[in-house]
């Protein structure tokens, strides 16, 4: 048998390595189920709009996308998981503002860096939060709380369902934009604040819209504003902090596929595009709408923004109001 010199050999091999490059790691995965973690428990808004997005990118990327939830530290415990796993585009999470931005600012140790152990895949949806009150209160309008707490400092209160979460830094950056000074008083989650503002013991609360449009609908609190820069479809007739009169208020409550740092871009995008194919289906947009959140699908590079602005936006409010855990 004839042997083939060496250098023959090392340069077909050479002409050979771009047409294996073409088929790289997005044109063969997905191989095996993917995993999104959600860093909460079932049953919330993080958790409902993993659910859909699993659902409907597992018919897309023809592979089972299998919903994980692994709750506790605000978040922290499911983010780390993701931050530790290989990043072969097989484990994702769930994120949240708590997670990817304002956790590193109220706990004084954290399990993952979230700028530097993550790639953003792309943003699902905004979702607002929303400032109530008791239905038959008294206060018709964000301009009507204002003076209230201006007139009579210290007799205001408003609940959260957490601290450091994003109806919690609502209330702060409220206090902050409008010069007062309303307490806070955090709960453990939406259902014992709402009732803590019906029974009176709370005057205000800031809740995210999905949690509280059952008892807005019933009438048994009243929506006095929107966080977000634009109006809820599913709250016609509430006007934005902004409109209400607070000049540069912005609180959007976002949810965000990330995968570990490092998984190849192609990956990231075949993710991405999944999502934005979903997406593009009105059936679907209307579940995320149903929900009470915007959907929204952007690239990774905006997602990426998206954390860095809000970062450096609520290191400054988080400090200022001195918020720890």
């Amino acid at each position: 048998m004839k042997k083939i010199p060496l250098l023959v050999l090392a340069m077909a091999m050479a002409m050979a390595a771009p047409a294996c490059a073409g088929a790289g790691p997005a044109d063969a995965w997905p191989q095996q189920p993917i995993t999104l973690v959600v860093p909460f428990p079932p049953g919330g808004t993080t958790d409902l709009l993993a659910r859909l997005v699993a659902r409907e990118t597992s018919s897309r990327l023809h592979q089972n996308v299998v919903v994980e939830n692994r709750p506790g530290a605000g978040g922290n415990i499911g983010a780390a998981v993701v931050a530790r796993s290989r990043p072969d585009g097989y484990t994702l999470v769930m994120g949240t503002v708590g997670t990817q931005v304002t956790n590193q600012f109220i706990y004084s140790q954290m399990p993952y860096d979230p700028a530097r152990d993550f790639a953003p895949v792309t943003l699902v949806a905004n979702s607002p939060n929303v400032l109530l009150v008791r239905a038959g209160q008294g206060f018709g309008s964000v301009r009507e709380v204002i003076a209230h707490a201006k007139a009579q400092p210290g007799t205001l209160n408003f609940a959260s369902t957490s601290v450091g979460g994003t109806p919690h830094l609502s209330g702060e950056l409220f206090n902050r934009l409008a010069g007062v000074d309303i307490r806070h008083v955090p709960y453990k989650g939406s259902a014992p604040a709402m009732t803590d503002l019906l029974g009176g013991q709370v005057q205000l609360m800031y809740d995210n819209l999905p949690s509280a449009i059952g008892q807005i609908k019933s009438g048994a609190v009243r929506a006095l504003a929107v966080t977000t820069t634009t109006p809820s479809p599913m709250l016609p007739g509430v006007p934005t902090m902004e409109q209400a009169g607070l000049k540069g208020y912005a609180v959007d409550s976002w949810f965000g596929l990330l995968a570990p740092a490092g998984t190849p871009a192609p990956v990231v995008k075949r993710i991405r595009d999944a999502v934005a194919q979903a997406f593009g289906d009105p059936a679907v947009r209307k579940q995320v709408q149903d929900l009470g959140a915007i959907p929204i699908a952007d690239t990774p590079d905006d997602y990426a923004r998206i954390i860095r602005d809000d970062t450096a936006k609520w290191r400054q409010v988080i400090q200022d109001a001195h918020i720890r855990m």
